[in-house]
């Protein structure tokens, strides 16, 4: 008995020293903080793998994304492998197979293509690790347990809002100014394989169709389609080229561009490079209202400019720590908190969501907002 007794007490030790070198730094939330100290005493929790699949560095807010996600599930002991894929579909596939290799528990993905990874996740649940689909859906797979976003329909009307007011044709309370046009404006959506670039779309044109039935506004170029106004990996060489080609045909006329729904920030300075291409930016020729998507320092700088017109603040702070406090009750065997069960059809299943809230970013809220909120500090814009 004597011997059991000091092994126990090795062993115990033993395991408080593991889980010491396990809890990593990063700030986690104040709900995460909670779920953690609850976590204390789970010991099948404590120091289980997360794989982090995000899609790419190239965009300012997957770095992001993937650095809160990481801090903040190494703030409760969780071990993370972060992995991302530049835009590359067979990497992100071959990325998900060596997280399942090695014993992740949860898989957080940031998909490529929504429609790609139905064979790992068919192995994931094999394997009874748990999905949560982050941002993007992944579609065409009932083995996505959840799913972490923003209200992607209220971004596409907030978007089409902020064009409108912007253009004069509403004011500053939302309420039509009784401008009659006819206003040219251009549109371009996100990539046709993110399932939120159809939710960012349909929710502008439930905005913009009404106008553009009462020709108040113009699509001169005809193209409204969404097909026809996809950006493919949402790419702004992509958008500056079409832009580009936009300018040279439908506008060789000589008339001018008063407005363009962008649906993402990197495309935004793609358009903007193409309109300063031909003169606009000047005093004489100012840009047409221009919106975009995700807050990204270089746009926020183009704002405050006078440049790009809007964007849509997503608090990716936020989606990390719903994220974080969803895997977290996963691992604990509770149930995670979700707000929408009706919305999120991927094809085969209703997949169970976190929705948050975005908000409309100007010249004139921006510091409010981004700055006094703790998103950027005064010199990362200046």
């Amino acid at each position: 008995m004597h011997v059991k007794r000091i092994a126990a007490i090795a062993a115990a030790f033993t395991l408080s020293l593991t889980m010491a070198a396990c809890s990593g730094g990063g700030a986690g939330s104040t709900s995460g903080s909670t779920s953690g100290s609850t976590a204390g005493g789970d010991s099948a929790a404590k120091g289980a793998l997360i794989g982090v699949a995000m899609p790419t560095k190239s965009s300012e807010r997957w770095i992001n994304d993937g650095n809160n996600v990481k801090s903040q599930l190494e703030a409760l002991g969780y071990k993370v492998d972060l992995q991302y894929a530049e835009d590359d579909i067979p990497t992100q596939v071959n990325q998900i197979d060596t997280m399942i290799t090695k014993g992740a528990k949860v898989l957080i993905v940031a998909s490529i293509d929504g429609t790609a990874l139905t064979s790992q996740l068919e192995q994931a649940h094999s394997n009874g690790i748990k999905v949560i689909a982050y941002d993007r859906l992944i579609r065409n797979s009932a083995n996505v347990d959840y799913y972490t976003t923003f209200d992607n329909f209220k971004v596409g009307v907030q978007q089409a809002t902020s064009l409108l007011t912007g253009l004069g044709v509403l004011d500053a309370s939302g309420k039509d100014a009784g401008k009659t046009g006819p206003l040219n404006i251009e549109l371009f959506a996100g990539s046709p394989d993110d399932n939120n670039a159809t939710f960012f779309y349909n929710g502008a044109m439930s905005v913009l169709k009404p106008y553009i039935d009462k020709k108040v506004l113009v699509v001169k170029s005809g193209q409204t389609d969404f097909k026809t106004i996809a950006t493919l990996r949402w790419d702004p060489a992509t958008a500056q080229s079409r832009m580009e080609n936009l300018l040279t045909s439908t506008y060789a006329d000589g008339s001018k561009v008063a407005g363009v729904l962008s649906p993402y920030d990197g495309l935004s300075i793609g358009i903007l490079g193409a309109l300063k291409g031909v003169g606009y930016g000047t005093a004489s020729q100012p840009y047409p209202t221009v919106t975009g998507q995700d807050a990204e320092a270089a746009s926020v700088k183009s704002i405050i400019k006078g440049e790009q017109y809007s964007t849509i603040y997503k608090d990716t702070r936020e989606l990390a720590k719903v994220t974080v406090a969803m895997t977290d009750a996963i691992l604990k065997g509770q149930q995670p908190k979700v707000t929408d069960t009706k919305t999120y059809d991927n094809g085969v299943k209703v997949v169970p969501s976190y929705l948050l809230e975005s908000q409309i970013i100007t010249k004139d809220n921006y510091k409010k907002v981004l700055v006094d909120g703790g998103y950027y500090t005064e010199a990362q814009l200046s």
